[in-house]
């Protein structure tokens, strides 16, 4: 209905802005990139909510799987053209108070971008299975249609993928000097 019912659109909208910012903030640093993402997902939204079947998973697994596709999209072209000339005539005007919002959104997600940093080394299906999970709160069900994977697929990814990233972890820290760790 959201691809025909203006109302339903605006309810839909609202009902998951909030966790489509967030999401896009933890993978995305400039404000001005943030706004245009998260308008790109509820726009691909509107124009496939036909092929959006429940069955598969839930509707805000469904936004975070056209997120994620975005996001990667997004990241593709930039890597192609320089970042400086991308973002001085790619920019759309944003209101002071929105790009204030968006920037504290970003600072409160950085944490969780330095931690997305630190998991590549794994693959990029792995890597979003942990975020989907972790970080966005999907079930491993949710998270699999997310990614058009089995159920079973993806809870087998995900125990290898935390017990990689385990330690991985356990070897950083035993790298890092005792000083370096507040000790």
């Amino acid at each position: 209905m959201i691809g025909r019912d203006r109302a339903v659109l605006e309810w839909f909208y609202r009902a998951h802005l909030d966790a489509v910012e967030n999401f896009v903030a933890r993978r995305v640093r400039d404000p001005h990139t943030a706004a245009d993402v998260t308008a790109d997902v509820f726009l691909a939204a509107m124009t496939t909510a036909s092929r959006y079947d429940p069955d598969r998973g839930s509707a805000r697994a469904w936004l975070f799987g056209i997120a994620y596709r975005v996001i990667a999209d997004t990241q593709r072209r930039a890597a192609r053209r320089w970042r400086a000339a991308e973002r001085e005539t790619n920019r759309r005007t944003l209101h002071d108070d929105a790009i204030t919002r968006l920037e504290e959104q970003l600072d409160a997600a950085s944490a969780a971008r330095e931690l997305r940093d630190s998991l590549g080394q794994l693959s990029r299906t792995d890597r979003a299975l942990i975020e989907l999970t972790a970080l966005d709160g999907l079930s491993i069900t949710d998270a699999a249609s997310a990614l058009n994977l089995s159920a079973g697929a993806a809870r087998v990814r995900l125990h290898r993928a935390k017990r990689k990233l385990r330690q991985t972890v356990e070897c950083a820290r035993n790298t890092v000097p005792a000083t370096s760790r507040g000790i």
